[in-house]
C-alpha cells in the first residue's frame, strides 16, 4: 500500500531535521511506520493475502534495521523518534 503525495509531504515537514532534510532516517521511519500501519489495516480484513504479508514484513525489518542505526549513532533521537511514533509499549 501506498501513501498519498500529501501525506508523504506531511510525515516529511513533521519529523525533518532540517530545511531541505527529505531523507533523514527520523523522515524514512515515519514514512515506513504510516505504510506499516495501512498493511496492518488491511491484513486484519484480508488473512490470506501472503504476499502483502510479505511486504509487510520486509518493510517492519526496514524500519528495525533504519531503528538499529538511530541508536547506534544517536541514541537520543532513537528514543525521541521511538515515542513521537508510539511505536514501542
Amino acid at each position: 500500500m501506498t501513501i498519498a503525495k500529501e501525506r508523504k509531504q506531511e510525515l516529511i515537514g513533521e519529523f525533518r531535521r532540517g530545511a531541505d532534510d527529505t531523507g533523514s532516517p527520523e523522515v524514512q521511519i515515519a514514512i515506513l511506520t504510516t505504510r506499516i500501519n495501512a498493511l496492518t489495516g488491511h491484513l486484519q480484513t484480508h488473512k490470506k493475502d501472503f504476499a502483502c504479508r510479505r511486504g509487510l514484513l520486509m518493510l517492519v525489518s526496514r524500519r528495525r534495521r533504519l531503528l538499529d542505526y538511530l541508536k547506534r549513532v544517536d541514541p537520543q533521537r532513537y528514543l525521541d523518534i521511538i515515542r513521537r511514533l508510539d511505536i514501542r509499549k
